[in-house]
């Protein structure tokens, strides 16, 4: 392939085989980013197919946001393995190595049966998927921003990088997209039961494309001109990481630049999703459309920034207005997208009164602890329902612990001690605390139940604040099922029908389950969307410029290997263990903002570092550095 040289280049105009070369890199990479970012997107259901239902929510939640940092927590190795054949081999065998890798990994997903098919087998071999998606994706991205990076001039090459910068986002944005057209396509009950795994099938169809595209591509004429002068390195992972001179600049480039830029796009891009959907519980149809917009609208600052080129004070910039607007902007996404919620949390606060040792930290990463004490029990069902609390360690040794919220206190329970009454023990006190949270103005709905005709008469006793009669029940509207049906939908056990054939069953409104809800009438669409699109920008500050100066500070002969390790520990590592991180601080404290401590100060340490140690590398002859 005829292309510019890159050595000493001026500013000129991009060539055609430089946009086909930016074209196919960032596509491919689209395509890849796409792949990996539909768990995050679909954890809900991720979670609720294949980890087991006897796990608290809240535990589940971590879980699999576990679970999807699982294919973070191995991209450094992917960057290890990869890179070491990319800087040895070649850029373009590489990419096709790694897409072929993320397509069938993700396309599998898809297909795995969930716990209920397979037991603990289904979520093993899903985060043995995500660390096979993730071993690609730590091999993928040094690649592409190398490869682009070493056709570039060097004056343009921040414009021309910042083009593989935005495939993150867009890959996010179109995973975003059919995830909505799917979600529109069937209804609410045939998605959550498997038509959340079209988008992951769909996933085959773009690894041929993919796939197709980059056999197009050739070689890096950088990297090929350093091969046949025979300057290429033998080993290059020691040369890399064993040696001081070149140890000391991925260390700086890791704690200076990269684990900063991660919390700040991590927290502005995945965890703001996941805070909109489970924490204020806005519907998930809703979150992606707010979510895909601010992505649309932000995206094209990711060019901006890296046209702009002074790499290190934009970065620089975008993680000090991190630090400094984190807090403000997720209270204000609260007032904007839950009011109810956020007023209701400033009204009434609860307090755990628990015996001293019975409260633990709820941090399950393998998700097999079981939180049975009666403080785990009241503080897992508050962080369910996004209400702040606090815990006082003033009760009697071996006393119940309570829960206080406004004049009302309601008792919990020991599930061990409550033996086989725990599932009656659990459902009285969920009932007394959502009842209590409803009068303390917290935006709970309450479901329709239905009641078989054997059980109806303990239903009105047990519910006398529903005022309901059950002669003008008896003597209304009613359905008749089957038995077995019945049985099936766990209306009534087979002993409770007693051998009938079928069962009449009764509809009461506002008698069933209670659920923390966002009024979508209430939600403040643009305040939110424009709120997201800041967070967006901070995004685009912080990430735009960053590939142009990964590349810069290594030579030609380590390049791939060099920035793809400290890219991905602080990506994979620092980013990609924010949102279950945040999470579970947040539940800890019996606050849902707590957790944001964790980006604010991982990004105050990369602004301390990188204004102190890291220098700009702006206008770096690459074919210089070898």
């Amino acid at each position: 392939m005829a292309m510019a040289s890159t050595a000493g280049g001026k500013s000129r105009g991009m060539t055609r085989e430089e946009k086909k070369v930016i074209f196919a890199s960032s596509l491919g990479t689209v395509f890849e980013w796409y792949d990996f970012y539909l768990y995050g997107s679909l954890a809900a259901f991720i979670g609720a197919t294949f980890f087991s239902p006897t796990i608290p929510e809240a535990t589940r939640n971590i879980f699999a946001l576990l679970a999807f940092a699982a294919g973070f927590l191995v991209r450094p190795f992917g960057a290890l393995v990869f890179g070491r054949i990319g800087d040895l081999v070649g850029r373009k065998y590489t990419f096709l190595v790694t897409m072929t890798i993320m397509g069938l990994s993700t396309f599998l997903v898809g297909l795995l049966p969930g716990y209920a098919s397979w037991g603990i087998a289904a979520p093993v071999i899903l985060i043995g998927l995500r660390m096979l998606q993730g071993l690609a994706l730590g091999g993928e991205y040094g690649g592409a921003a190398t490869y682009v990076a070493e056709h570039a001039p060097d004056d343009r090459r921040g414009f021309y990088t910042s083009w593989i910068q935005t495939t993150a986002t867009l890959g996010l944005f179109l995973s975003l997209i059919v995830i909505l057209i799917v979600q529109g396509s069937l209804s609410k009950e045939t998605y959550a039961a498997w038509g959340w795994r079209i988008p992951f099938i769909v996933s085959f169809l773009l690894l041929a494309i993919s796939i197709w595209i980059r056999l197009s591509l050739s070689e890096s004429p950088t990297f090929q001109r350093m091969k046949e002068e025979g300057k290429g390195s033998k080993a290059p992972l020691s040369e890399a990481f064993g040696q001081w001179k070149n140890a000391k600049i991925a260390l700086l480039a890791l704690l200076g630049l990269t684990a900063g830029q991660a919390v700040i796009w991590y927290n502005g891009q995945f965890y703001a999703l996941f805070f909109l959907q489970n924490v204020l519980k806005v519907d998930a149809w809703s979150v992606n459309v707010m979510i895909a917009i601010a992505l649309a609208v932000g995206s094209i600052f990711f060019v901006v920034f890296g046209w702009l080129s002074d790499r290190k004070p934009i970065i620089m910039a975008g993680l000090a207005l991190g630090i400094v607007c984190t807090f403000p902007l997720f209270k204000a996404l609260t007032w904007a997208a839950n009011p109810a919620l956020a007023t209701a949390q400033q009204n009434t606060r609860a307090t755990v009164t628990a015996a001293p040792g019975d409260c633990r930290f709820q941090f399950n990463p393998v998700g097999t602890a079981k939180f049975t004490t009666s403080c785990d029990i009241a503080t897992s069902f508050l962080t369910k329902n996004s209400v702040p609390y606090d815990v006082v360690s003033t009760a009697a040794p071996g006393t119940a612990a309570t829960v206080k919220i406004g004049n009302e206190t309601v008792q919990s329970y020991d599930a061990v001690a409550a033996g086989d009454q725990a599932k009656a023990k659990e459902a009285a006190f969920q009932k007394a605390v959502n009842m209590s949270l409803q009068d303390g103005g917290y935006p709970l709905k309450r479901a329709a139940a239905k009641v078989p005709d054997q059980k109806l008469d303990a239903f009105v006793a047990a519910n006398p604040e529903l005022k309901l009669d059950a002669a003008a029940i008896r003597g209304g509207e009613k359905t008749t099922v089957p038995t077995d049906k019945a049985v099936a939908d766990k209306l009534l056990t087979k002993e409770e029908a007693a051998g009938a054939p079928e069962v009449t069953v009764y509809n009461i409104p506002g008698g069933g389950a209670f659920a923390m809800v966002a009024d979508p009438e209430a939600v403040n669409w643009p305040v939110t969307i424009g709120i997201l699109f800041i967070l967006v920008v901070f995004v685009t500050m912080v990430y735009g410029p960053i590939a142009a100066i990964l590349v810069e500070m290594f030579p030609t002969r380590i390049r791939y290997t060099g920035m793809s390790l400290p890219y991905h520990i602080g990506n994979g590592w620092f980013g990609g263990l924010l949102p279950a991180t945040v999470f579970a601080l947040s539940a800890y404290k019996g606050d849902i903002y707590y957790g944001l401590w964790y980006p604010v100060v991982i990004a105050a340490m990369s602004l301390i570092i990188g204004m102190i140690f890291v220098r700009d590398t702006l206008g770096t002859d690459l074919d210089a550095k070898q």
